[in-house]
């Protein structure tokens, strides 16, 4: 099997684009005030940011390779968004939601994860699925 590579950079960047979004004006002060952390903790962080956006987009670039290849060369958009959903959903979100709960998080800050996952994976496959 091929991997277009075209296809995983460009799905890479979109879950920037989406994650940007999400946690910014969407979801953003909601998630901080889930996970605890205030304006000012972001401004003393920003130092650390280039190393944490430069892994979460090596992160990024793996869970596409190995979703272009689960996927395989015959995937169209529709079917690619579709088994993205499913993945996303039942896959990745479902295992935040069994961590979430031993671990106590609220209900709130799965919603806000896990819809990030399933959309970012939707949009894995409709992209891998448009360069096919």
């Amino acid at each position: 099997m091929e991997l277009n590579w075209i296809a995983i950079i460009v799905a890479a960047v979109s879950a920037f684009v989406l994650g940007g979004i999400w946690y910014g004006p969407l979801f953003g002060k909601k998630w901080m005030a889930h996970v605890g952390i205030t304006e000012q903790m972001i401004e003393e962080s920003k130092s650390m940011m280039p190393k944490v956006y430069g892994l979460a987009f090596v992160l990024n670039l793996v869970a596409v390779i190995a979703f272009a290849a689960f996927l395989g060369n015959e995937v169209d958009v529709a079917t690619g968004a579709m088994y993205g959903l499913v993945a996303g959903l039942f896959w990745v979100a479902a295992s935040f939601g069994i961590s979430y709960l031993f671990e106590g998080r609220p209900l709130g800050l799965w919603l806000i994860n896990g819809g990030y996952h399933t959309l970012q994976f939707a949009i894995f496959g409709a992209i891998i699925g448009a360069f096919n």
